[in-house]
């Protein structure tokens, strides 16, 4: 077991509930909920293009980018309903609220996926104990949300 796997994970979740409200605020500064998600996106390019030299990995070609399915490319169209959603609702309904209403979609989501072994993740099926831990992360989440 790879401890900085674990480390990182967390760190997604540090940085996913800034991320919404260094998003939101732009928001409020610019009055503009999709321009403010244009920023996000576009300083993301940015620190991409930045790190990308630092990656072994080859460029794909033309040829390969042009055979992929259609779904594969839907991952920034997923990202931007993410970003945006967020930007429109966690002012609203509160870091806390956003947060654990998406760690629950997240899980659920993750179990079927595991479940049926569906977009390339290995095959995990549900099981008494998984079940019952989805069971007391949904409990947890009324019960934040519920407050």
């Amino acid at each position: 077991m790879n401890i900085i796997y674990y480390i990182l994970a967390f760190l997604c979740g540090v940085t996913n509930s800034t991320q919404s409200g260094v998003n939101a605020e732009l928001r409020r500064s610019i009055n503009n909920p999709i321009f403010a998600a244009i920023i996000s996106f576009a300083t993301g390019l940015i620190g991409l293009i930045l790190i990308m030299p630092f990656f072994k990995e080859s460029i794909p070609t033309v040829t390969t980018l042009k055979s992929l399915e259609w779904w594969k490319l839907t991952g920034g169209i997923l990202g931007a309903f993410f970003v945006i959603t967020v930007i429109l609702s966690v002012q609203k309904i509160g870091s806390a609220n956003m947060i654990c209403l998406i760690v629950a979609g997240q899980l659920l989501t993750a179990m079927l996926l595991d479940h049926f072994g569906l977009l390339g993740f290995k095959l995990h099926p549900i099981s008494s104990l998984r079940i019952a831990g989805g069971v007391l992360i949904v409990a947890g989440v009324y019960l934040i949300v519920k407050n």
